[in-house]
């Protein structure tokens, strides 16, 4: 019986869903979270190793004799030492664009509140402001009509493009800044090169994977090319943003505001800046976390497992069976 460790289980499953089609594979034990110092040991014994963000590096896997797969229960695996993972033969699965429905919709639920600030002005309305106001209508901030605005895509991968048809049902123009634009061509979307579609975008959406080429490429620079009653919303990766350069864009007005669903440290500092800056709508990294996307992550993530004690390989990053 295969020995199933999971070092991190708690944030894809607080109990909402059920191991059981896992534990039905081996003999598991699951680790509600995992700190750095812990992993070795608490996965000495396995065969099948499963993480979510818990590091897996290259000494970590190089002290596992037992080691045989280890699965990523998430899309993104710079979490593992994947060439390590590699020279010891060891198969190294993801799960790909099991949230992309749920990420493109908490895009639009940052763009929608920046554009209407609602929960500014539900509380408004608890505070009894409402109640006592001598008008039938007020409003405590600008309020923005997406028809006919303009949204710029960073990154035209399944989740880019499910954000563009959205933004086309809203009625708005979609532009694009894309790498492979003759390869996903789409009606209504007019691919331009990154400066233009800062410089022209109302609001600037990030749906591009981090690697070392664009850290922080959203940078002074690039923010004051941006209209100053321009929206940023990023549900990508929080590096992709130079944050000191974010913050004094918004105190200093270069930009209108920005939607963040990710942030470069998290959790992050307790003192950082960018967390109580103005115009922003900050969220705790949880476009992926609907109990609809979560369900399909556990089940794919089972069943790379359950493909590769067929020997089989699935979603294998690495290409090793």
């Amino acid at each position: 019986m295969k020995n199933i460790v999971v070092l991190d289980g708690y944030a894809l499953n607080p109990g909402d869903l059920d191991w059981a089609p896992l534990q039905a594979l081996g003999k598991v034990t699951i680790y509600d979270r995992t700190p750095a110092g812990q992993v070795a040991e608490r996965a000495k014994d396995a065969h099948i190793l499963l993480t979510n963000k818990a590091i897996v590096s290259a000494e970590t896997i190089n002290s596992l004799p037992s080691l045989e797969y280890i699965g990523v229960m998430a899309t993104g695996y710079n979490v593992v030492d994947v060439p390590a993972a590699t020279a010891r033969k060891i198969p190294v699965t993801n799960v790909p664009a099991y949230s992309t429905a749920s990420v493109a919709q908490l895009t639009f639920a940052l763009i929608l509140e920046l554009c209407h600030q609602t929960g500014l002005h539900a509380e408004s309305v608890r505070a009894g402001e409402w109640a006592s106001s001598v008008d039938f209508s007020y409003w405590k901030t600008p309020l923005t009509e997406l028809d006919g605005r303009t949204l710029g895509i960073v990154g035209f991968g399944q989740i880019g493009q499910a954000a563009a048809k959205i933004a086309l049902a809203f009625g708005m123009k979609v532009i694009v800044s894309h790498k492979h634009p003759e390869r996903d061509k789409m009606e209504g979307v007019t691919f331009v090169d990154l400066a233009t579609c800062f410089r022209e975008a109302d609001i600037v959406s990030l749906h591009c994977p981090l690697n070392q080429d664009n850290r922080e490429f959203v940078n002074a620079d690039l923010l004051k090319t941006m209209k100053k009653t321009a929206f940023l919303i990023n549900t990508s990766r929080g590096p992709l943003i130079h944050e000191a350069d974010l913050v004094a864009a918004l105190k200093n007005g270069v930009i209108a505001g920005a939607g963040l669903d990710v942030l470069s440290s998290e959790p992050p500092a307790a003192d950082n800046p960018l967390v109580q800056a103005p115009g922003t709508v900050i969220t705790p990294h949880i476009a992926w976390a609907t109990q609809s996307a979560r369900g399909r992550l556990m089940r794919v993530a089972i069943e790379n497992v359950q493909q590769h004690l067929h020997g089989k390989g699935q979603n294998n990053i690495n290409k090793i069976q």
